[in-house]
């Protein structure tokens, strides 16, 4: 399609000449139009899925990969399903869970949270929570003691300290002969955590696992056992040989990818969205190209004329104006991809730079959980958006090509 004859006219028509400067003016804005919108582009979806990662990685470092449940009442001989699950190849390690809600107060502040029941020489094989902690220590959730670990946010919004006490108002009242009353149990705060997930720093604390026995009623069973696995994204090789039964009680297999669909499928609709309303941007550069071919057009009917004498036929017109489009598209979209690539994969360093010349934190350490830019820039963003670059810019062409063709040399020169 693309004949020497087409594209040396094309490329004559697109270089800046005295007569057409302004014509190949708007065609380097056209070329700028398309490269910004493409680098916008794969610059914002490499930050998306930065941030996307980031989320993923800190919510896995608390969240087991896997929590297996009975379908009714405790797990018995929690113990015993656990050395069963130990003996799975794909498991690398497994701690118990009891799980409550309660009121946490203390003076006049008054805050809801889940309250979890662990195991502290366990923990440390299924979650970061040890890595996680900033002030006191996880080993100090000894049973028998009452001590309770918080998370940041919830310290801050009820003004806790280590070693201070805090009163849990339990959800299951005391019933006794004068009525229903509050049962409360007082903790003593033994650290802070601050995991960088807000589900976890501003909405769970930590106690011992009997502890929480004790305050939630669970005699010697245990809420769940979490598991983690040597792969997180493969888990139906695990889920697969995991037991479905333990001392006659039907077990529920939960992975982590259940527990938390609703944030990853959030994550995953608000990149499509930005996609698409980043795309338009690229779609209305790409029809800029339109209006700059039918200048060409416009400008060039009288030559189009006297090539049309000279041979070159109705379809070789049109194969000239798409070539003179797929030229200044194809170089727009080039340019933006390099570009584009360029800045999705140092934005963070970018970005890191020019705080550090300007003086002052984008994302404040004491506002966001996440402080810095991070960014990863996915092939298949790359060659999805490079894919439809090239057919929106391939597109334009066609009606300016197309109305060049239907130039007749008669009309058109019968005054010259």
């Amino acid at each position: 399609m693309f004949t020497p004859v087409e594209t040396f006219i094309a490329w004559r028509y697109t270089r800046a000449q005295r007569r057409t400067q302004s014509v190949s003016l708007i065609a380097g804005i056209s070329i700028s139009g398309v490269a910004l919108g493409i680098a916008a582009l794969l610059t914002i979806l490499s930050i998306m899925n930065g941030f996307g990662r980031e989320m993923r990685e800190r919510l896995l470092g608390m969240t087991a990969h896997v929590e297996v449940e009975a379908t009714a009442g405790t797990i018995p001989a929690w113990q015993d399903l656990g050395a069963a699950l130990a003996g799975q190849s794909a498991v690398t390690g497994w701690a118990p869970l009891i799980e409550g809600q309660a009121l946490l107060t203390r003076q006049n502040a008054v805050q809801g949270a889940q309250v979890r029941g662990i195991d502290p020489a366990r923990e440390a094989l299924v979650s970061a929570l040890p890595r996680h902690v900033r002030a006191g220590s996880l080993d100090a959730l000894e049973p028998g003691r009452f001590r309770i670990l918080v998370g940041a946010g919830l310290a801050e919004a009820l003004g806790l300290s280590v070693s201070d006490s805090v009163m849990l108002v339990l959800a299951e009242p005391l019933r006794t002969a004068s009525g229903m009353l509050p049962r409360l149990k007082r903790f003593e705060v033994a650290g802070i955590f601050e995991a960088g997930v807000q589900e976890f720093d501003t909405a769970t604390v930590f106690i011992h696992l009997d502890d929480a026995q004790r305050v939630f009623r669970r005699q010697e069973g245990v809420d769940a056992l979490r598991i983690l696995s040597r792969d997180p994204f493969d888990l139906a090789t695990l889920l697969a040989g995991l037991p479905s039964t333990h001392a006659g009680k039907a077990l529920k297999l939960t992975p982590w990818t259940e527990r938390h669909v609703n944030l990853f499928r959030a994550l995953e609709t608000e990149k499509i969205v930005m996609f698409v309303i980043l795309l338009l941007s690229v779609g209305v550069a790409a029809f800029n190209l339109v209006s700059t071919l039918v200048m060409v057009v416009t400008e060039k009917t009288g030559e189009i004329a006297i090539l049309q004498t000279l041979g070159l036929t109705p379809r070789r017109v049109l194969r000239v104006f798409f070539t003179q489009g797929a030229l200044i598209g194809g170089a727009g979209v080039v340019a933006g991809t390099v570009l584009g690539v360029l800045l999705g994969t140092r934005i963070d360093a970018i970005i890191a730079w020019l705080e550090q010349t300007l003086g002052f934190k984008i994302l404040a350490p004491d506002v966001y959980y996440i402080s810095h830019i991070p960014a990863r820039l996915e092939p298949l963003d790359v060659a999805v958006t490079l894919c439809v670059a090239l057919v929106l810019c391939l597109l334009a062409p066609l009606y300016p090509a197309w109305l060049a063709s239907r130039t007749r040399p008669a009309v058109e020169l019968r005054h010259e």
